[in-house]
């Protein structure tokens, strides 16, 4: 509802009064890779873009990781390239607290000319599937953990990354501190402005850990009841990271493998389930799992093989699979093990909950979720029994049934695959079509390590 004194949207007023000195808006989206993009508007335009929202051509969620259209499955280049009507999303009008100036942001979604949620976003996938559990009559609670790694901006002569220099010593970190005290102590100016941030701009972060690499960290994101919002807030927690990294001189990166030598970063999700009164159903009661909690890892399990496209989006993201460095190699699970596909954690029954540890930090969050929920509903709805739990260590070595290289993966992707009647077939088809062609692409070049090997002299 407009405010009468300003002529603006009440949302809009309330905010310019608390920040006055605003001089820009942010409308963004998560793209298909889970890249940001979007628009920047004067802040005079934003009752306008408030109340009626802006147009973007919908193919902004086809484009690759280099920003490029390759007209997967005719979206782009062969329609048009047509214009999507452009939303904000409620409530999320937020400061910016890292930018050099006073910024605004929102989060918007789009629609399609008939004005339903436009079939080829990310977000509105995810919710699809979503739309399955309430005919379920549960709701699914989300928790997502992101690992990352800090980096100097000051690079090796071939582009690699050299971890940061400690603020307080001036020294390159080179050691596995795990759960280090002293090197949160280190960068606690960073950390607690990214804490902060999280906190003006709505995300529920928590604890936060030195995690197993130099210049490698954790930070809990809360459980909530709202799996949008949830994904929602691991796509503001990555630019909230990378802004404030940048902010104090670092740059932060979500790359899957930056350092071949080291630990990969994850995008662990937590999910419980709730039914209409509130209980648990994963509760087990005297039994540490219910016969819900295992048939939804039975479904989980039996999706992952075509989950791996994107779970593990990217080239580099099946650099991350190495054996006995708590990365899941195997479709396994268990309890309390840090080993497998999808451990079951300790603690009471009614806060028994699947932790999926298989996707890497680069995954898009919507797309990955939506793979998880996918399997749990088609485990529940069809009883899928997972077996025996894992003892010992899972990751040892690899399963042959699982795609550890980025074509096997999308080949996964066909058109009556299990996640094609949850994603929709439109969607997974034009997904693999997109990474295809960007696969070809990063395949069509000559590496460094080509010419050392191959290029021999006279």
């Amino acid at each position: 509802m407009p405010d009468s004194t300003t002529g603006l949207p009440a949302e809009a007023a309330e905010f310019l009064a608390r920040h006055p000195d605003t001089v820009a808006l942010d409308a963004i989206l998560a793209d298909l890779s889970g890249i940001v993009r979007g628009k920047r508007y004067p802040v005079a335009e934003m009752g306008k873009i408030l109340q009626s929202g802006f147009a973007i051509p919908g193919s902004v969620f086809m484009l690759d990781t280099q920003g490029e259209s390759n007209d997967p499955d005719g979206l782009g280049f062969s329609d048009g390239d047509p214009d999507c009507l452009v939303k904000v999303i409620p409530g999320s009008l937020k400061p910016v607290p890292w930018a050099e100036r006073p910024l605004a942001q929102v989060m918007v979604t789009l629609e399609s000319e008939t004005g339903e949620p436009y079939y080829y976003e990310p977000r509105n996938v995810l919710a699809r599937v979503l739309e399955r559990f309430s005919d379920l009559g549960l709701r699914p609670v989300v928790a997502f953990e992101l690992e990352f790694y800090l980096l100097d901006r000051e690079r090796h002569p071939n582009g690699a990354p050299k971890p940061p220099r400690s603020p307080v010593t001036g020294r390159r970190d080179s050691s596995t501190q795990v759960y280090g005290m002293s090197t949160l102590d280190a960068f606690a100016g960073m950390l607690d402005d990214m804490s902060q941030a999280c906190t003006a701009q709505g995300v529920p972060s928590g604890a936060i850990t030195a995690e197993y690499a130099a210049g490698q960290f954790e930070i809990n994101l809360h459980h909530i009841e709202n799996p949008l919002k949830a994904a929602d807030d691991c796509v503001l927690f990555k630019r909230i990271v990378k802004g404030v990294a940048r902010k104090h001189g670092f740059q932060a990166s979500f790359m899957a493998k930056p350092y071949v030598e080291r630990a990969g970063s994850g995008l662990h999700m937590h999910v419980s389930l709730l039914d209409q009164a509130g209980n648990n159903v994963f509760d087990g009661g005297a039994q540490p799992a219910s016969d819900t909690l295992r048939h939804a890892i039975g479904g989980t399990l039996a999706q992952l093989p075509e989950a791996m496209a994107f779970l593990a989006p990217n080239v580099n993201s099946y650099r991350r699979f190495v054996p006995d460095i708590f990365v899941p190699t195997q479709r396994s699970w268990g309890f309390e093990n840090r080993s497998v596909a999808l451990r079951v954690p300790g603690g009471k029954g009614a806060a028994r909950r699947i932790e999926h540890r298989v996707a890497g930090a680069d995954a898009n969050p919507y797309l990955a979720l939506a793979t998880l929920l996918s399997g749990i509903h088609q485990g529940i709805t069809g009883k899928i029994d997972p077996g025996e739990a894992w003892v010992g260590n899972a990751s040892a070595s690899y399963d042959e049934t699982l795609p550890f290289r980025p074509r096997r993966a999308l080949e996964k992707l066909v058109p009556d695959c299990g996640l094609a009647g949850y994603l929709g077939a439109d969607y997974v088809r034009a997904y693999r079509a997109c990474k295809e062609k960007e696969l070809e692409r990063f395949e069509a070049q000559i590496s460094p390590l080509e010419y050392s090997w191959f290029l021999q002299a006279d």
